[in-house]
């Protein structure tokens, strides 16, 4: 694989972790924290390939029938990905004092979740080429950051916001889960070109949404008013 295919294949989460980074200017985190997170994006790849391995899912891809490939990305391919994600949120960064806002929950969702789609645009570059990197760069990686924000808000608020319960937490992750699978097949299905246009549209029009949760947490940083000073 060409210098050009690896610099595009990782330079699009890095862009997304930069600007997650930025906006986070209330209280930044460690480095130390943000690339701990990335890290473990990455290596929760490796479950979640074998499981779709395991499943078939990625044979049944290249299948014309509809209802298999929603099967796959609803029953296989969204929950793979997001629980892998929300494990590694939940059992390595949710209890650590350096989340410690409810923004941080989005801003590590979205580390864990651009190592993760970074390691899937590098194997995606190796077997496909420079096409289908720039077509994720504009697809598959917004999409991850999407899913990662929704992630995030909701655990987010269920660690800081007064009387709300974990089970918050897992709201997210059916949220992300319902909205990966949507794309999924929107994106995987083979009845219609327009569907695969339709999936990337939803992506950008939940972007526009996940604007609104990341001022709702910015706005309620506990950090604001001493920035502010």
């Amino acid at each position: 694989m060409s210098y050009l295919l690896h610099v595009l294949a990782v330079l699009p989460g890095l862009l997304i972790c930069y600007l997650v980074f930025k906006l986070d200017k209330y209280e930044r985190e460690p480095v130390s924290a943000l690339v701990l997170a990335f890290l473990l994006g990455m290596v929760s790849t490796i479950p979640a390939i074998y499981f779709q391995k395991w499943t078939g899912a990625i044979e049944v891809l290249h299948d014309r029938h509809a209802g298999l490939t929603f099967i796959a990305s609803f029953g296989v391919i969204a929950i793979s990905e997001e629980l892998v994600k929300f494990a590694v949120m939940l059992f390595f960064i949710y209890p650590r004092k350096f989340f410690n806002e409810p923004f941080d929950g989005i801003v590590y969702a979205v580390l864990i979740a651009m190592g993760f789609a970074t390691v899937e645009n590098i194997i995606y570059a190796a077997h496909f080429g420079m096409e289908t990197t720039i077509v994720r760069a504009f697809t598959a990686v917004p999409a991850h950051f999407v899913f990662a924000i929704i992630q995030g808000y909701y655990i987010g608020l269920a660690k800081f916001k007064p009387g709300a319960h974990p089970a918050l937490m897992l709201v997210g992750l059916a949220v992300s889960i319902l909205i990966h699978g949507i794309y999924d097949f929107l994106i995987l299905q083979q009845l219609s070109e327009w569907l695969s246009v339709l999936g990337s549209i939803t992506i950008y029009i939940c972007l526009f949404y996940c604007g609104q949760l990341f001022r709702q947490h910015l706005n309620s940083s506990p950090f604001r008013h001493r920035h502010e000073l």
